[in-house]
């Protein structure tokens, strides 16, 4: 056979046999997300009451969750589920109570470095060998079992009530910090202040909530002790 003649035969051989049928497409993988009408009775509570943790306003927070719902709505299908279902919907909460910080820090003029500061002074002594020490009276207590109350509701109803006493920044900057563990350079960015502000704030936060929480929690739960 010549050569033109089995170029020829190879060439009709190839043009008669069938190409490969396509592999079929494989199908979307099921989305991890349970049905968002049942977000609102599982989630719906929790999400609230850590909203008001922070925000301290029933309507804010609400509005908070309700904007958290939408987002997540929206950007469900970005849910790989390497997390649980809970715990994403909070990272979107955080993220909404964050724009909240920082739109309200475009409004305000903070002049809560003021804070606290007359209860501070009057809990150290002023002068003499022992000046900056803690008045015997005004010092922090021995707190009985202070683990013991955090997992009850009671307790953090009595934080929230403490919490809420704190001016609006001062508290923004203590959640950040001390619930949501960001960083201080992130709060001060997020926040526009310097990170001296900072401290001084939470120093303040902390001393406002010891005080308080001593007050109206643990020397209550120590007459209980007692009392038993």
């Amino acid at each position: 056979m010549s050569d033109a003649a089995a170029h020829s035969t190879v060439a009709t051989n190839a043009e008669s046999t069938p190409s490969p049928a396509p592999a079929p497409q494989a199908a979307p993988p099921a989305s991890p997300l349970s049905d968002p009408e049942l977000w609102v009775e599982r989630y719906g509570d929790f999400l609230f009451k850590s909203a008001m943790l922070r925000l301290r306003d029933p309507a804010q927070a609400e509005d908070a969750v309700q904007e958290t719902f939408l987002a997540a709505l929206k950007s469900g299908r970005g849910f790989a589920g390497r997390s649980t279902e809970r715990t994403w919907l909070v990272g979107i909460l955080k993220n909404k109570i964050a724009d909240y910080y920082r739109q309200a820090s475009r409004e305000a003029v903070f002049t809560d470095l003021d804070f606290y500061a007359d209860e501070e002074r009057a809990s150290f002594v002023a002068g003499g060998p022992r000046a900056g020490a803690w008045l015997e009276e005004r010092g922090p207590q021995t707190w009985p079992n202070p683990g013991e109350g955090l997992d009850k509701e009671a307790f953090w109803q009595v934080f929230r009530d403490c919490s809420g006493k704190l001016p609006r920044k001062v508290a923004a900057v203590f959640n950040l910090r001390e619930l949501d563990d960001l960083s201080s350079p992130e709060i001060c960015r997020r926040l526009d202040i310097s990170e001296q502000n900072l401290w001084v704030m939470l120093h303040r936060a902390r001393m406002a909530l010891r005080r308080c929480l001593e007050i109206h929690w643990f020397a209550k739960t120590g007459d209980r002790l007692c009392d038993g």
